[in-house]
């Protein structure tokens, strides 16, 4: 499956939250992007769909990302679709075939709030 890469057509960013310490005692969580993947978003398999309604699992998308991409569950990845759409996806899970040339990225679609 070489040049799996042509067909990853979106550029998405990917932010982490991580927990610091305050200094004081307390932490200090912070959400920052660390790094832009080069990506592929599909809808999930009507049998994906199944799976994940009988499990509760909130899986709305499959995002196929290299098998090197630094994305991990419960980092967000942004972008914007076709239309110019802002999207947000929650990483529920990554995964990869038993020989990796992917991974699969199982997310949620987030709506955002509208900024004021």
């Amino acid at each position: 499956m070489k040049g799996i890469g042509r067909h990853f057509n979106r550029t998405l960013q990917v932010w982490r939250t991580t927990t610091v310490d305050d200094g004081a005692g307390g932490e200090e969580v912070t959400t920052a992007q660390v790094g832009t993947v080069r990506a592929k978003v599909d809808q999930p398999s009507p049998t994906e769909r199944l799976i994940a309604q009988q499990t509760g699992s909130r899986h709305s998308h499959n995002v196929y990302l290299s098998a090197r991409a630094d994305v991990r569950r419960g980092d967000e990845l942004r972008g914007t679709d076709a239309l110019g759409t802002a999207q947000r996806f929650r990483v529920q899970s990554v995964v990869q075939p038993s020989t990796p040339v992917y991974s699969k990225a199982e997310v949620e679609l987030t709506q955002s709030q509208q900024e004021s």
